[in-house]
């Protein structure tokens, strides 16, 4: 979604056309730099985001990096890599790291830290400085559509430890953080992907909660802060907290004290731009106070073009201090060089490790104790149940996660052959979507293996009929798992290939 292109300014002076570029952090389709884009790089564009499908491997995406800074040596090269369910590094495989939501249950902020500094070391040895991790918000809705086991948990205390621990570990690797999605995205139950959520929280509330992982995050040296296209009318009745200066100037930089780049979470989401365009929606984040905007995931060279020229208009309109701009442009400027000044002997000439290679037996072990199992599934898993058919429910992935492999299918896919593996390849499976309507489900015993099945009415009426059926059923959910225990005897709390390693253990062992 573009807009509709804003009229021509009078004349862009090159100057302010250069700080309006040094704003903005495009996507792109395709796994090389596109000429358009390498032009706008020499021409001061801010940065690239790269996202899973511009990813083959690792030396591919070096090589893309290369050509970024090649174009622009002051360039953001960003980057969603969580170290969980959301990954694009190892998008194509599942990432060998256990996500937020068990750290948060296994409640070692040394860990924690230790894998943002492998996470950072990785980015860092393909050419990224910026990544839009970690997630601080607080999942207090367990029927959050787009959070969920993206958070360190519950309770602001340990969403701020580990938070904080975060932005230590992947900074020591030289990769800047990004604390997100200010204020908070935990209580709501709608995706700003898809529309505009709104929470009715009074700033006590936000104080008392929300804001205390972003204390934590600002206090620990966090480089960047992203926005979250969220509505909190009783802070702004207006407008999202993207485009709100009482918000971000009020709250972000005079309450919490913050001074680095703040990040808008992507425009092209309805959140932000499904009334007013992407053009528009530049525009008021700059004004409220927004450094770096995130465009989305395939922008065009035209869609530049009619940012450029909004931006501009506003200026000329008096809508929008030219000052705001440059100021803005200073300060991804200043994040470029201070991050291309880190880098370290020791990350320098890190490399990504081979995406097929075996994971640590122990590491998938270690995670074992965050997992959550009723008595009923503890003696399901005693009994081996080693003739167990397999139900794999495949809900749409929200787009902050897109269609990275999962779970032990990811796992599977790489090609394990080890015992556990072996075992579970050679059930027989079902794959279910909510498209689907079975006449049939296997007959117990069974492994249902879904995520956020409460969620989903058609993950909830399988399991039901299975389990009205008689048989032996034995429900996982790798999502973040509702009060209904029905629909999670085995609560993962992820589905990273890492945590799906781990279950196929704990499937061939028991509990």
């Amino acid at each position: 979604m573009t807009g509709t292109a804003a009229a021509e300014p009078r004349l862009i002076d090159p100057r302010l056309s250069r700080s309006i570029a040094a704003t903005l952090l495009p996507g792109f389709v395709g796994t090389t730099l596109p000429d358009w884009l390498a032009r706008r790089l020499r021409d001061g564009l801010g940065g690239v985001c790269v996202f899973g499908p511009n990813i083959v491997s690792a030396e591919q995406l070096r090589a893309l990096t290369d050509a970024i800074y090649a174009a622009n040596p002051d360039a953001i090269v960003a980057i969603d890599e969580e170290g969980g369910d959301v990954t694009r590094l190892h998008y194509a495989t599942g990432s060998p790291y256990p996500g937020n939501a068990v750290l948060g249950r296994l409640g070692d902020a040394g860990r924690t830290e230790s894998v943002a500094r492998r996470v950072g070391t990785e980015l860092r040895a393909v050419g990224v400085n910026l990544d839009f991790a970690p997630d601080v918000d607080i999942n207090s809705n367990p029927d959050n559509p787009v959070i969920g086991v993206r958070s360190f948990g519950t309770a602001p205390e340990v969403v701020a430890e580990h938070g904080a621990a975060w932005v230590r570990g992947l900074q020591s690797a030289g990769v800047a953080a990004c604390a997100k999605h200010f204020p908070g995205h935990g209580d709501t139950a709608q995706d700003s992907h898809l529309a505009l959520p709104v929470v009715d929280s009074s700033v006590a509330e936000l104080r008392r909660r929300e804001l205390l992982p972003f204390q934590a995050a600002v206090a620990a040296g966090t480089r960047s802060v992203m926005t979250s296209h969220i509505l909190l009318p009783q802070l702004d009745a207006a407008l999202p907290a993207t485009f709100s200066a009482p918000i971000i100037e009020g709250m972000l930089r005079g309450e919490l004290g913050f001074d680095g780049v703040v990040v808008t979470d992507a425009l092209d989401m309805l959140g932000a731009s499904g009334e007013r365009g992407i053009p528009e929606a530049a525009v008021l984040a700059l004004a409220a106070g927004c450094d770096l905007l995130c465009l989305g995931t395939e922008n065009t060279d035209q869609q530049l073009t009619d940012i450029v020229a909004a931006v501009a208009c506003a200026i000329d309109a008096g809508r929008l201090d030219a000052t705001r701009v440059e100021e803005a442009a200073a300060r991804v400027l200043r994040l470029a060089a201070d991050v291309r000044a880190e880098s370290s002997p020791d990350t320098a000439g890190a490399r990504v490790p081979d995406a097929l290679a075996p994971l640590d037996a122990d590491e998938a072990d270690s995670v074992i104790p965050a997992f959550e199992m009723t008595p009923a599934a503890r003696e399901w898993l005693r009994s081996g149940q080693p003739d167990a058919a397999v139900v794999r429910l495949d809900t749409v992935a929200n787009i902050a996660v897109g269609t990275a492999p999962w779970g032990p299918f990811a796992e599977i896919a790489t090609g394990a052959t080890d015992d556990a593996a072996a075992t579970f390849r050679a059930r027989p499976a079902v794959v279910l979507t909510e498209a689907d309507s079975p006449a049939e489900l296997p007959a117990g015993p069974v492994i249902v293996i879904g995520k956020d099945n409460h969620r989903h009415a058609f993950a909830r009426t399988a399991i039901d009929r299975l389990r009205a059926a008689g048989g032996d059923v034995l429900v996982v959910d790798m999502g973040w798992p509702g009060d209904d225990r029905r629909y999670a005897d085995v609560a993962t709390f992820g589905a990273s290939r890492l945590l799906g390693r781990a279950l196929l253990d704990l499937f061939l062992r028991g509990s």
